[in-house]
């Protein structure tokens, strides 16, 4: 099976390559990829039978790079250091999921079961996508535009946006710099309107999952988990007390 390696560490690169040439030789690698966007590139372009992918990477997880894809007639073994992603979900679609460091025995098995499913259709990926967006709400990405290219950010992640002028800063949790994009704010709700998120202000839109409390006031004030308190419109008050209500 053609194959390829994603994953932005280059010593689990290595480990694993080395383990495939000594434990799997059925497989032909391709080549290994030290990020997210050069692996999806050469999926598009080699069009893999099998592809190891790595789930946390910098800019881009596994998941959002599976969702970027054209190319899906692949099956896909997941590789990760963690085990609180969806196990369950990942194998009912036919997927798998192997913990670092990598076990031999636990290798083969995820070996032997791909080369089974050589006929992998895009239905699989499909899947495992459908899955975690039902499932695993904070899987949810956006991809948002700045000065030097897209960033993925999770939507769970997206405490408030601020308009500044035909900009918008993303303010997340627990970093202390926002995100600067190139979209102005009306844009930015336009993308995050039906996830969770209410245009509080002209200048405001604030994730509801992460409100602190409710000042009242003419419009009142909203303070934000990170402690910030951001002011409520006074025309926007009824359709927010509504909301918050249905939380």
């Amino acid at each position: 099976m053609r194959t390829i390696i994603i994953d932005d560490e280059e010593h689990c690169r290595d480990v694993l390559r080395m383990q495939l040439n000594r434990y799997c030789p059925q497989l032909s690698i391709l080549t290994t990829c030290g990020s997210a966007e050069e692996g999806r590139a050469a999926i598009e372009q080699l069009q893999p039978d099998l592809v190891f992918l790595d789930i946390e990477m910098p800019d881009m997880d596994g998941f959002c790079l599976l969702e970027h894809c054209t190319w899906r007639h692949f099956s896909v073994i997941f590789t990760t250091a963690h085990d609180r992603y969806a196990l369950k979900a990942i194998r009912h679609s036919a997927l798998d999921f192997l913990l670092k460091p990598i076990d031999k025995d636990d290798l083969l098995a995820a070996v032997s079961k791909a080369s089974e499913k050589q006929t992998a259709t895009s239905s699989q990926a499909d899947t495992i996508l459908r899955l975690l967006r039902e499932q695993m709400p904070q899987f949810e990405r956006v991809a948002l535009p700045t000065f030097d290219g897209l960033r993925m950010i999770p939507v769970k992640d997206v405490l408030y946006c601020e308009s500044e002028g035909s900009y918008t800063c993303v303010h997340l949790v627990q970093q202390p710099k926002p995100v600067m994009i190139c979209r102005s704010l009306k844009e930015v709700d336009d993308i995050l309107r039906d996830k969770g998120f209410f245009r509080v202000h002209n200048s405001f839109i604030v994730n509801l999952a992460h409100m602190f409390k409710y000042i009242k006031g003419d419009g009142g004030d909203i303070v934000m988990a990170d402690g910030r308190s951001v002011p409520l419109a006074r025309n926007r008050k009824q359709e927010f007390l509504e909301k918050i209500e249905k939380l």
